[in-house]
């Protein structure tokens, strides 16, 4: 019964009785000899054994009988060709089926098996059927596998052996026999029905897709073997893998019914190829805009370069998930940090650029750069080899000339810094899974909004998500855990960093990390950091502590809200300038800290949550915001919530202006501040001079700038114990540090007032 490809096909030869024209002694194309008249072969109507029958007499050493008609060769079709001969006197031969495999035009298609293995006929009369199989693919049971590029073939077959014979030959009989190799009810497409060869080396790129064509809907089957495909290959159906693929790089699978990482390995049999295949059609086709990893866990034994997975693009645009799964450092060399060190030139007129860097070769796009003057998360953003020079995602703060630099490039099990863009990609639900061997991501190196949510940062080995450009621009950062390989240290001796951005609007969410020497470093303004839980204390008693976040840029313009900041502190600096003291810039301005928790244990007296640190003089504080933030140092009190770290430069005080600090509380904590500042002052010995001191009240250490209001309470009197209703007047920053006012009366008199004093001016 035919299948349905050959249904309405006629397959069988004609019958001899029809005549001998159809039959030829040659190949069976057009022009060749037949059989018709020829005195070496007659038909006989009445044979006991076959009906009518031809004889023949064999004259050559190859006696071919070949049909004539064109016999469709169609892929996924298995054709049986079927013979019965017997010697009737004379010399004994053998028999085989053949054919001729003919392109479109009738030209042989070369270098196919044309025939079958023969069978001897041993006696006279005895009947010997010869049967084979031809088809496209290379299949067990198929005598003569043609593959796609044959059209059609003439069938017949061959007398070999010694001259002299006379045999009779039945009809010949063609049927279609696809169904014997079928599976699943024809349900499956089996690629080498289509010319597939998994031997490693052919290119199947042409069978897959003709079995993509035909399957029409139902599944396609790569049976055992490895597959070459040296092109590109899609699949619009389901696509069952029992063998692998291979193929070049810039090749791409698209597997459009089964897009998802499971299908991918189970096509490659390699995690991390299938990895890095999958994000290529990922970025290759428009069909998804999601990858799922299935839930698998992806071993990795080196970086998996992103870019260098899709070598026909360093840019993308368009939105795109990664999501489900795990990614897993294994041991490996390919790890380990490569570092160099190298002399250089700075120059602060050019800030973000060394020149005369020696052997600038050697240092690699990405790589964090260390010396003196230098801050912290600075990266090598570009090179020109050429110049001798390196740009800088920062400029240094303190670096002019020439000195030696240190070149440390992490690697990082998904590294995209070979885009020169990419935007609005997303990976979600993924764990990072470092193992203290690598670093997690890192970033483009330009782009907008990349988005990390849901995430586990898993034992990064030094960075879990570095920028070494400006692929941060607006990055989302949500609902991760950021978990450190550095637990058992204590804080002096960490070193890994949870994140780091360069450029501005980025959003930090929702997350929660654990005993890093920094949970991130914010470069840029118009950030927002809300919901977060980060964490880095030790036992050591009285130990020091590290920043949690730093806010390295003056101008902020961020929020910091409803986080838990735990064992650490917020550090605003602007390490990232080359001419740190201060010149008509914006100072350190724009920042609202608002409805935070602020917790310490076994810290020094002299920790606090809150530290300014100036790299240059004449800054001052802006339009700063302090404002329901719960303030509380467990096992021994500290002095105070807010500092300036004057390292290298203290704050300009008397030109603070536009700061609320306020609804704060405060537990264990010595001084608790405000601006304005509540000052209750009592004087019991009359005097025209009253020196109140609002040191212990004023935010970090300001000046008592201004006075908002004095309120008596009860009344003032004199020496002689009479009300007097004289108004003093003010005079400002009384004292060493300009933290004290002095209320000026008239006649000498006694009493108690409170005082609303400033520290800024609005």
């Amino acid at each position: 019964m035919n299948k349905a490809i050959t249904e309405g096909l006629v397959l069988a030869p004609t019958p001899y009785a029809n005549g001998l024209d159809v039959y030829s002694s040659g190949d069976g194309t057009p022009g060749s000899d037949t059989y018709d008249n020829d005195p070496n072969a007659l038909f006989v109507p009445a044979d006991q054994d076959f009906g009518g029958t031809l004889e023949l007499l064999k004259t050559q050493g190859v006696q071919k009988i070949r049909f004539m008609g064109q016999t469709p060769i169609l892929p996924g079709c298995y054709l049986q060709i079927r013979a019965r001969v017997k010697a009737i006197s004379g010399n004994l031969p053998s028999v085989r089926i053949a054919g001729y495999p003919a392109l479109g035009n009738g030209n042989r298609v070369a270098g196919l098996t044309e025939f079958s293995i023969a069978a001897d006929l041993t006696s006279y009369g005895e009947v010997v059927e010869v049967r084979a199989i031809v088809g496209t693919g290379t299949r067990g049971g198929v005598d003569m596998p043609w593959g796609n590029e044959p059209v059609y073939g003439h069938f017949g077959l061959d007398l070999t052996g010694p001259n002299g014979g006379i045999v009779r030959v039945d009809d010949i009989e063609i049927e279609d026999v696809t169904a014997v190799f079928l599976r699943g009810m024809i349900s499956t497409v089996d690629v080498t029905d289509y010319g597939a060869i998994g031997d490693g080396t052919t290119d199947n790129t042409a069978a897959f897709e003709a079995a993509n064509a035909a399957a029409n809907g139902r599944e396609v089957f790569v049976p055992a073997g490895v597959f070459h495909l040296e092109n590109d290959v899609t699949f619009d159906t389901a696509v069952k893998f029992e063998g692998r693929v291979t193929m070049p790089t810039a090749a791409k699978l698209l597997l459009r019914r089964s897009f998802d990482l499971p299908s991918y390995i189970e096509a490659f049999e390699d995690e991390a190829e299938a990895f890095r295949k999958a994000f290529q059609a990922l970025l290759s086709n428009s069909d998804h805009e999601t990858l799922d990893l299935g839930g698998r866990k992806v071993t990795i034994t080196e970086p998996l370069n992103m870019q260098a997975a899709v070598p026909d693009r360093d840019s993308y645009a368009t939105r795109r998930v990664i999501r489900n799964g795990q990614l897993e450092a294994e041991n490996s060399a390919a790890w380990n940090t490569d570092t160099v060190t190298s002399q250089a030139t700075y120059d602060a007129g050019n800030n973000r650029v060394l020149t005369n860097v020696v052997n600038v070769a050697n240092v690699q796009i990405g790589a964090l750069v260390e010396g003196a003057g230098v801050g912290r998360e600075v990266y090598v953003e570009d090179k020109n080899e050429a110049t001798q020079q390196v740009t800088l995602t920062q400029p240094l703060f303190d670096a002019e000339g020439t000195q030696s630099y240190t070149f440390k490039r992490f690697k990082y099990l998904v590294d995209f810094s070979g885009f020169n863009q990419l935007s609005k990609f997303v990976m979600a639900d993924i764990e990072f899974q470092c193992n203290d061997r690598c670093s997690a991501i890192m970033l483009a190196r330009s782009g907008i909004t990349f988005q990390l949510r849901d995430c586990f940062i898993s034992r990064p080995m030094d960075r879990g998500i570095t920028s070494a450009g400006t692929g941060c621009q607006g990055m989302l950062v949500d609902r991760c855990q950021f978990l450190s390989a550095e637990d058992p240290l204590d804080v002096p001796n960490r070193k890994t960093i949870g994140f780091n951005a360069n450029t501005n609007d980025v959003k930090i969410r929702n997350n929660r990390a654990t005993k890093f020497r920094h949970f991130g470093l914010l470069a840029g303004a118009n950030n927002i950091v809300t919901g977060n839980h980060f964490f880095q204390g030790d036992t050591v008693q009285d130990g020091v502590r590290s920043a949690g976040l730093i806010l390295a840029n003056t101008h902020v313009s961020s929020v910091i809200s409803s986080n838990y900041i735990d064992n650490c502190f917020v550090e605003w600096t602007n390490e990232h300038d080359a001419a740190p003291e201060f010149n008509s810039e914006f100072s350190f301005s724009a920042l609202s800290i608002t409805d935070n928790i602020f917790l310490s244990g076994e810290v020094a007296p002299w920790f606090s949550y809150l530290i300014v640190k100036p790299h240059g003089t004449g800054h001052f504080l802006s339009g700063v915001t302090i404002t329901g933030n719960r303030f509380r140092s467990l096992n021994g009190s500290i002095d105070r919530v807010e500092r300036v770290d004057d390292s290298f430069a203290d704050l300009d005080m008397s030109r603070c202006k536009n700061i609320v600090m306020a609804a704060n509380s405060f537990h264990a904590v010595s001084n608790p501040v405000e601006n304005p500042a509540y000052v209750e002052f009592e004087q019991n010995q009359p005097s025209t001079a009253w020196d109140i001191d609002a040191s212990a009240q004023l935010p970090f250490s300001g000046r008592a700038l201004q006075v908002d209001s004095v309120m008596p309470f009860g009344p003032i009197r004199n020496d002689n114990n009479v009300r007097q209703y004289d108004m003093p007047y003010v005079d400002l920053q009384h004292g060493a540090r300009g933290d004290h006012i002095q209320l000026v009366w008239p006649t000498p008199v006694k009493g108690t007032v409170q005082a609303m004093v400033r520290m800024d001016k609005r």
